[in-house]
């Protein structure tokens, strides 16, 4: 079964890596790409949800996708997962078999989850969160939830370790380019401002009450393109905010996935390694709450969303200059903090309570759903009362990619954007753990609202928080310098016009 690891490819794999710098001496800027399957079996869990589900079909491949750059004095490596969410712990044990393995630092790695509905089986809590917790919890924890399959996530560490290990052994000197394209028609803020003066999410197309919606997008796509020193295109990473909820039939690594294949389509390389860092999404969806035409189908949704947005990189990448050697430095910075939980009030618990013994068939499904939230909540504020947290700048060159581990309101990534002094700053959210959704203030106000404000043991952090995520992402940002920017060289000095077309209309 592929979900059993061997000692023995353990080692090759830490033999395999520790590769001499080319000819034997360092090189002023290599790049290394890799991809390494992930995906789930037919049966196992599917996430996404605050109940269970199962896989029934298979639509396309899972992966982890990962880049090792190298400047000389220093590696930083950025690791795409097609999954839901990656918790701390699996992002610990990675980040310390690949500074065994190869080398890089932990704190020099970025691992970021594309938020795939249709992936593998991941659970919100982390192992040992309910041990010690009554029957009840337990049942309601293990029963009535997604778990994890210790089997998966053993699988995903040993490949997400695998693949920074072989982008490491694949490094050569390469150049690089970066540019940001505009795409702003398949992705939709999902909140809506109503007449009753508060904010739902998705409160359907047609609603009578909807005045507005309640938020901005980001149609930022980042885009970094690497050639060889022969122009041959070796990978590139791709950063854009939108929820994967596109939800194909089947195992998927959602639009990702679609955005994949139209970027190997249009390169002519069907093994072109496509790292994909989710952007700022906690409120951005592909559902437009305002639309004029019924929603096409998952397939269709996939396919459009994917589509467009390889397309809108492609395009990018053809338009930005390659720069190579001195003028790519990498830095990066760093910082872990705790956060106080959001805690529900005693008789919130003893209604809850009442409501989940009741069970969903006399409470009502969402009702005992959310009461179920409420008692898991209060159990894990018993062994986890806060929230660790980190943040993360990466430079490469010219980019910053400023990390945080929620799903972050998009305003909150703008903001980071426009406080940064890089002249590119991607944002990458759900990376290096997971706190659930982070909702401005104002959606935690008296006229905010709607899901993502829920209390659950998914989604509870203290209002602060995602303004705390956001001022500590640009203070990291701002300590580093930023790299040049390539440009094209100036036109030559003018001579004289074109003979051709220096003259007066003719007309006889």
């Amino acid at each position: 079964m592929k979900y059993i690891i061997t000692s023995i490819f353990a080692v090759f794999l830490i033999a395999h890596v520790h590769a001499k710098p080319h000819n034997g001496i360092a090189p002023t800027f290599r790049a290394g790409f890799s991809e390494k399957d992930i995906t789930p079996d037919i049966g196992m869990e599917q996430p996404g949800n605050y109940g269970k589900s199962h896989h029934k079909k298979f639509h396309d491949q899972c992966k982890v996708r990962a880049v090792v750059f190298d400047d000389g004095k220093k590696k930083v490596a950025l690791v795409g997962v097609d999954l839901l969410f990656i918790t701390r712990r699996v992002v610990e044990i990675s980040r310390a078999e690949i500074e065994s393995a190869c080398g890089i630092s932990g704190k020099d790695i970025m691992i970021g989850a594309s938020h795939s509905h249709s992936s593998g089986p991941i659970a919100m809590s982390e192992p040992g969160d309910f041990d010690d917790a009554d029957p009840l919890i337990k049942h309601l924890a293990t029963n009535m939830s997604i778990v994890s399959d210790p089997g998966f996530i053993q699988y995903l560490q040993h490949q997400i370790v695998a693949a920074v290990v072989d982008a490491n052994a694949n490094l050569q000197d390469a150049k690089l380019a970066v540019g940001v394209g505009k795409e702003d028609k398949v992705a939709f803020n999902r909140r809506m401002r109503m007449k009753n003066g508060l904010t739902y999410t998705h409160p359907g197309v047609g609603n009578p009450d909807i005045i507005d919606y309640a938020g901005p997008i980001d149609p930022d796509v980042g885009t970094i393109g690497v050639w060889d020193l022969k122009d041959n295109l070796l990978g590139m990473v791709v950063n854009f905010a939108c929820h994967a909820t596109t939800n194909p039939d089947g195992i998927s690594a959602n639009w990702i996935g679609a955005m994949e294949r139209t970027l190997r389509g249009v390169t002519g390389n069907a093994a072109l390694p496509v790292v994909f860092m989710q952007g700022a999404c906690g409120d951005i969806t592909q559902v437009d709450n305002m639309a004029k035409h019924a929603n096409p189908s998952a397939e269709e949704w996939w396919e459009l969303v994917g589509g467009r947005v390889g397309a809108e990189a492609y395009k990018t990448m053809l338009l930005a200059k390659r720069g190579a050697g001195s003028d790519i430095p990498l830095d990066s910075r760093q910082k872990v903090w705790t956060v106080n939980r959001r805690i529900p009030t005693k008789e919130k618990v003893k209604k809850s309570l009442e409501l989940v013994k009741q069970g969903p068939e006399k409470s009502g499904s969402v009702e005992w759903t959310f009461a179920k939230e409420i008692l898991l909540l209060d159990a894990l504020i018993k062994k986890r009362p806060k929230a660790e947290v980190e943040v993360q700048a990466i430079q490469v060159g010219p980019v910053a990619f400023v990390s945080n581990p929620a799903e972050y309101f998009v305003q909150f990534g703008l903001d980071i954007k426009k406080a940064s002094h890089f002249p590119f700053t991607f944002i990458v959210e759900l990376a290096n753990g997971c706190v659930g959704y982070v909702p401005t203030e104002e959606a935690m106000g008296p006229n905010g609202g709607g899901y993502e404000t829920r209390l659950t043991s998914y989604s509870n952090l203290e209002v602060s928080a995602g303004r705390q995520i956001a001022n500590t992402g640009i203070e990291l940002a701002n300590q580093m310098t930023p790299g040049k920017v390539p440009s094209p060289p100036p036109p030559a000095a003018f001579k004289q016009a074109w003979g051709y077309g220096n003259v007066p209309p003719e007309h006889k």
